[in-house]
């Protein structure tokens, strides 16, 4: 979708020629953002697992096949050769994530971090970039950092880089393509010495 059809939408409004999936996770995606900056305002935004869970019951409504858990079952990567964790890992999966996620000093690395081992571990049925991405960017705005948009030109590198990821569990080449999607323009207004690709 286009932001103008997302923006109508928003706005109540359908879009001819797009399914109702579509536009049930625009507004879905919409409600997450709501539900990240409340949190932000107030200071609740915390990488903990209820967060998580909160916000995949939003982004991941209706569209994911249990929403707000973690998976009941086993998944697969397409294209790739690692597996996740078998559901009944995933418990002890997120403390292990979550002690790596606080073991990083720079914060761009903790939700980094975030991001990448929860998409590796695929926490959930479905809706997993999303919150990983959800989850990454609300540690950034709770730092009052700028947050990480990967464009859509760039969705292909992304891709590739993501499936070497898989496999390696290697995240420094993702860390340098992440940071390499901050809008210099946005890092040159909070002055800060980050490595932009």
């Amino acid at each position: 979708m286009t932001l103008p059809e997302v923006q109508t939408i928003l706005d109540g409004i359908t879009v001819g020629g797009h399914k109702v999936s579509d536009q049930n996770m625009a507004i879905h995606q919409a409600k997450a953002w709501d539900h990240i900056f409340a949190l932000v305002d107030k200071g609740g935004f915390r990488f903990d697992r209820q967060t998580a869970l909160d916000i995949h019951a939003i982004a991941g409504k209706e569209e994911a096949l249990e929403w707000g858990k973690f998976r009941s079952g086993y998944v697969t990567i397409a294209g790739s050769d690692y597996e996740p964790p078998a559901p009944d890992e995933l418990d002890t999966r997120w403390q292990e994530v979550q002690r790596q996620v606080e073991s990083e000093e720079d914060s761009y690395d903790q939700a980094i971090t975030a991001f990448l081992q929860m998409v590796r571990a695929k926490f959930f049925w479905d809706v997993n970039k999303r919150t990983g991405r959800f989850m990454m960017n609300g540690i950034l705005l709770a730092c009052g950092l700028p947050i990480i948009n990967v464009p859509a030109k760039r969705q292909q590198e992304f891709n590739t880089l993501m499936m070497d990821f898989y496999s390696s569990n290697d995240m420094a080449p993702m860390n340098t393509f992440l940071r390499s999607c901050l809008d210099p323009k946005v890092i040159k207004n909070f002055k800060l010495d980050l490595p932009i690709g």
